[in-house]
């Protein structure tokens, strides 16, 4: 007894003091008075206290002395340290240098501090960007005709690609000074999403000058002279860009693109000039085959020292007219039935001035770092607004076909396996909406958001696959028979599109998520890097001892949050002030979060380089940061949104999806964990007792499905945003817009189906059955023809398309020889 009471004493002190994330020196006060205490309770027994003091004393004196700590631990540790990092490529230096840390950072913490999250403003359209919205971005939508671009023109229509033009819906991004709309991100990623909800082939062309192209590379890097130029012309349209990117034989890895220009001398417009000669050949380039302006990245070369005295200068972009001698635009891609303009762009000993290059002389060799830093800005708009388009599209459509679409005299939705797809879809597209909204605001408050982009790229477009699959088997028939009346076909034959584009999501999910996100967003892992790589020897020491023994108390900290809140399951965490209901999520998202700052630390302590090879924990590990990130932002709308009751089933249902796919990833980087004593105890921390969370029940899933298939406010926020008005090249706007009176119809249908089986009426033909019971006084005249409208908007719904054979053959005569089909 008298030698565990100051062995508990000093546990408790460093067990309280780690949750609460008190200082070395404070730790180091409490535990002194604590086995104090415990030596004045155990009097005159005082020796076993004493002994647990001179150990203790001696801990405190080596951890707290500076001078002797680092000649002791850091020290050698640094040395260790130096052996076990693992070496960062060029293209891994880069991306963990750009962009900026936000919200990802506090989920890396172990102790998110709520209050940064909720400070965050609301995320608002102006006047101007909402009249925009609901003017011509709702005209450019009536004038589009999905089915006539996708069968017959293989191609916008020539009056939809006049309209973008003399609209400015290519200079959203580009500020007003240079004649360009000057639009807010949320603008950029409202307008893609409500082009979205209506056509791929639509929100993909107008995504690309707004993304990951010349337009953005200029406002941040270009000289004045291409700024006063180019951006007035891409802003009204005069000039289509695309950017040229990938060669067949780098993929992803575009550091290692085969692409490359040599500097030297050579003529432009009829002078001698220094310049550079290209060759390349990329593929998969969006809007290639209309483009008049583009971008281009390479390997500049400089081997007669004309620039400088190094050879390889690196990546390097230039901008390069259309009519430039030697650049060749190949024929089009065919990207599965979706077809956006996209083809090869090539070029062989294509001599370009210096004056071509963006940003000019200065910007040699940094072309990686503008790409990556404004990839991080365009990935975060581009394809999460696309799929939030899609997803809310699918759920308005999918709940209201489910609703007027009958089998077995009852609508499909209520029955109990249909209803399980519904509520994914709702669940689904509720996370992908609030996800899409919270990375596009982002970028509205300053940050390049590096690893939201990613988490928002892949968990988006992931959803969206997920969402068009249920969308799909909840049609049936209907959504496989392509025509003008179907709704559905083109945005499931476009998901593996959002999937491979922008960095495919097997590479965003097993390397860059994690990767990056464990090292940007630790609090301490980058400034260990680069503390010790510091020149100075003294220097690098003092800065790697501060950073070392502020790593150490935060993975203690980690540890003990860990397995406490593990314990009681959550409970002993805070949540801040609001909604008791949304309390336990926010609960949850602490808890995990000190679990996944505890796994991430040990596992890159205990692989060190091997971790880097290790994709598939890294990509568990990636995805319990995803779903932490994407469970802040569906709070963050609901706080934004006024806590709607409403909407409750729909949060819910995703945050129990979200902690249920938390928990399963734990779980599988445990039980693959390489080194199995490490993966016992973490397991003993993380888990203490055992795997509780369970994917969301039945009766919250039948709620959701139940908002899906009625109007009401949530699935009216639901479908914020997303293109319903009703015309001809609209059939979801037809079949919402009747979907009240098919509702308001099924009393009238009950009492006739009711007749029917009591053999009242004779008559088996419809028109005659209702004839009949109005003559019987079983329905009124008006509910007669409230059944006769309903019969025909259920007819239009459920039906689908039908063509002469000749419709559907292809226009080239196949008796001529066939086109070398390789490009």
């Amino acid at each position: 007894m008298a030698i565990a009471l100051p062995i508990l004493a000093v546990l408790l002190t460093t067990l309280i003091s780690a949750y609460r994330r008190f200082s070395l020196a404070t730790w180091t006060l409490f535990s002194a008075i604590a086995i104090g205490a415990a030596a004045a309770a155990t009097w005159p027994n005082w020796l076993p206290s004493a002994i647990v003091g001179g150990v203790f004393a001696l801990i405190a004196l080596i951890t707290n002395v500076k001078p002797l700590r680092r000649l002791l631990i850091s020290g050698p540790f640094l040395k260790v340290y130096q052996t076990m990092t693992p070496q960062l490529s060029e293209t891994e230096k880069v991306a963990l240098e750009a962009g900026t840390v936000g919200w990802e950072g506090e989920l890396f913490s172990g102790r998110p501090d709520w209050s940064k999250l909720k400070s965050q403003p609301k995320p608002q359209l102006t006047s101007e960007e909402q009249a925009f919205l609901d003017g011509p971005c709702d005209e450019l939508c009536r004038l589009h005709d999905d089915f006539e671009a996708t069968h017959h023109r293989a191609d916008l229509s020539p009056q939809v690609w006049d309209y973008l033009k003399k609209n400015k819906f290519f200079g959203m991004i580009i500020p007003k000074q240079y004649g360009g709309l000057g639009f807010s991100a949320l603008a950029h990623h409202a307008v893609v999403q409500k082009c979205a909800s209506l056509s791929g082939t639509l929100s993909s062309t107008v995504c690309v000058p707004n993304s990951l192209g010349p337009a953005e590379l200029l406002l941040h890097y270009g000289t004045e002279d291409q700024k006063n130029h180019y951006l007035p012309r891409l802003a009204r349209g005069e000039e289509i860009p695309c950017f040229a990117l990938t060669n067949p034989y780098a993929g992803s890895d575009a550091t290692s693109i085969p692409d490359f220009g040599i500097v030297c001398k050579g003529q432009h417009q009829g002078q001698d000039v220094l310049g550079v000669r290209l060759t390349f050949d990329k593929r998969y380039i969006t809007l290639a085959p209309v483009a008049t302006v583009v971008g281009l990245a390479f390997r500049l070369h400089d081997p007669d020292k004309h620039l400088s005295d190094v050879s390889d200068r690196g990546i390097t972009l230039a901008l390069i007219p259309r009519s430039t001698p030697g650049l060749e635009v190949g024929r089009r891609h065919f990207p599965l039935n979706v077809p956006f303009q996209n083809g090869p762009v090539r070029g062989k000993d294509v001599f370009i001035p210096l004056s071509y290059l963006i940003g000019g002389p200065e910007y040699i060799g940094q072309g990686w770092r503008m790409l990556v830093e404004c990839l991080s800005v365009g990935r975060a708009i581009s394809l999460p607004s696309s799929s939030a388009g899609g997803v809310r599209m699918g759920a308005v459509a999918t709940g209201a076909y489910a609703r007027i679409r009958k089998q077995f005299q009852m609508p499909i939705g209520r029955f109990e396996g249909v209803e399980e797809a519904l509520a994914r879809i709702g669940g689904k597209a509720y996370a992908t909406t609030a996800l899409a909204r919270m990375t596009a605001a982002a970028v509205d408050l300053g940050e390049k958001p590096a690893v939201p982009s990613a988490i928002a790229k892949y968990h988006a477009t992931e959803n969206g696959a997920t969402v068009v699959k249920d969308v799909m088997d909840i049609h049936g028939g209907k959504g496989i028979i392509l025509g003008p009346s179907n709704y559905v076909g083109r945005a499931y034959q476009a998901a593996p599109i959002s999937i491979t584009v922008e960095g495919a999501n097997i590479l965003t999910r097993s390397m860059i998520i994690f990767g990056q996100g464990a090292i940007r967003c630790h609090p301490y892992v980058l400034k260990e890097l680069h503390a010790a790589q510091e020149a100075d020897p003294k220097t690098r020491l003092v800065e790697f001892d501060k950073q070392l023994f502020g790593h150490i108390g935060f993975a203690i900290s980690n540890g003990v949050r860990a397995f406490l809140l593990g314990l009681t399951h959550s409970r002993l965490a805070k949540a801040p002030m609001g909604d008791a209901t949304t309390a336990k999520f926010y609960r949850k998202i602490t808890r995990y979060s000190a679990t996944l700052a505890l796994v991430a630390d040990t596992a890159m302590l205990t692989l060190g380089a091997r971790l880097k090879v290790k994709e598939k924990l890294s990509g568990r590990l990636g995805d319990v940061l995803s779903q932490l990130y994407i469970m802040s932002a569906m709070l963050k709308r609901y706080e934004d949104q006024g806590r709607p009751t409403m909407d409750y089933p729909m949060l819910a249902w995703a945050m129990h999806d979200a902690v249920y796919a938390i928990q399963n990833a734990l779980d599988g980087v445990l039980r693959n964990f390489p080194i199995r004593p490490v993966a016992w105890a973490l397991r003993a921390l993380v888990f203490p007792i055992g795997l509780r969370e369970r994917a969301p029940g039945d009766r919250l899933g039948h709620r959701v499905a139940t908002l899906l298939m009625s109007p009401n406010e949530a699935r009216d926020r639901l479908a914020e945003g997303i293109y319903l008005t009703p015309n001809a090249n609209n059939p979801v706007g037809r079949m919402v817009a009747g979907l009240p009176k098919v509702i308001a119809a099924e009393p009238v249908e009950r009492k006739l189906m009711k007749a029917i089986k009591a053999g009242q009426l004779k008559a088996l033909e419809f028109g005659a059955q209702i004839d009949e019971a109005l003559q019987q006084g079983i329905i009124t005249s008006a509910e007669r023809e409230l059944l006769i409208e309903v019969r025909a908007i259920t007819h239009e719904v459920i039906s689908v398309d039908d063509f002469d054979p000749s419709e559907l053959e292809s226009a080239v005569d196949l008796d001529k020889p066939k086109l070398k089909s390789v490009a």
